[in-house]
């Protein structure tokens, strides 16, 4: 009787485990995929660039004789020395990516940019004396180029994170136009002109170590410019100058010489808005 019940037991626990592994499991919840946002370009920006500029302006000597009363045999030379030197500043602009990933984009920028061309582009001697009460200058370009800016488009092509574009807009520039150097009263020392180049951008991640003001991306670029500061308004000849009142008596085309350079430079912008 005994092994019976036992044997009844064992049976009815059996049955009950059985019973147990047929019933449905609960449901494991569905895996939550958070989506990878993709990367625009849209948004505002600003940051630092330095670089080299190299003078690309015509170079030449001329001459002329000062005629008399302001001269007794007098010549007067001038030539031109291209230089080349630091330029950095920095930046500040827009871009709108018409599509997220890649894609085209428009963009505007604005830089201000500090410029060591240092004296003397412009150089002038006398063989033979001047009349007194005259001075000599040579006013074709400035005799420094100490600063300049841009207001730039930008147009380009978007590879993900890698942005290639050209750039091109209106330029300003100034320096030194003193009477030892060239130029004289009326003669100013700021010019306007144009601009034109091209370039590559690359966004870092956003938790670069570069990312100091927590902005939606950090880029880096590397950037190429042509700048040519010429007004055709400025004074394009030798002038002998009344001194007493920087009046020029006489007038002589010897050409022109543009403010003309280019400049390599490398960027970092912060940029700021979609992501």
């Amino acid at each position: 009787m005994k092994t019976l019940l036992a044997s009844l037991a064992a049976f009815t626990a059996l049955t009950a485990a059985a019973s147990a592994a047929d019933l449905p499991r609960r449901a494991a919840p569905p895996p939550v995929f958070t989506p990878v946002p993709v990367f625009t370009w849209t948004g505002a920006y600003f940051g630092i660039n330095a670089g080299y500029a190299f003078d690309a302006s015509s170079n030449n000597t001329s001459s002329f004789a000062v005629p008399a009363p302001y001269g007794a045999g007098t010549t007067a030379y001038f030539s031109q020395r291209n230089q080349e030197g630091f330029s950095g500043g920095g930046q500040v602009g827009y871009n709108f990516q018409f599509t997220p990933g890649s894609g085209v984009v428009v963009g505007v920028e604005a830089d201000a940019q500090y410029l060591d061309f240092g004296r003397s582009r412009n150089n002038a001697f006398v063989v033979g004396p001047l009349a007194p009460g005259v001075y000599l200058t040579d006013p074709r370009g400035l005799s420094s180029l100490d600063f300049f800016g841009t207001v730039r488009g930008r147009l380009g092509y978007a590879f993900d994170r890698v942005l290639v574009y050209g750039t091109g807009g209106f330029a300003y520039g100034s320096g030194s136009a003193d009477r030892s150097f060239g130029g004289f009263a009326g003669n100013d020392s700021f010019r306007t002109g144009w601009t034109v180049g091209g370039g590559m951008e690359y966004a870092l991640p956003v938790d670069s170590f570069l990312n100091f003001f927590r902005s939606s991306a950090v880029t880096l670029k590397v950037e190429g410019l042509y700048v040519n500061l010429d007004r055709n308004t400025r004074n394009q000849g030798a002038l002998v100058v009344n001194a007493a009142n920087n009046f020029p008596v006489v007038y002589n085309n010897i050409g022109r010489r543009d403010d003309e350079f280019a400049v390599v430079r490398a960027g970092l912008n912060y940029k700021f808005g979609s992501y």
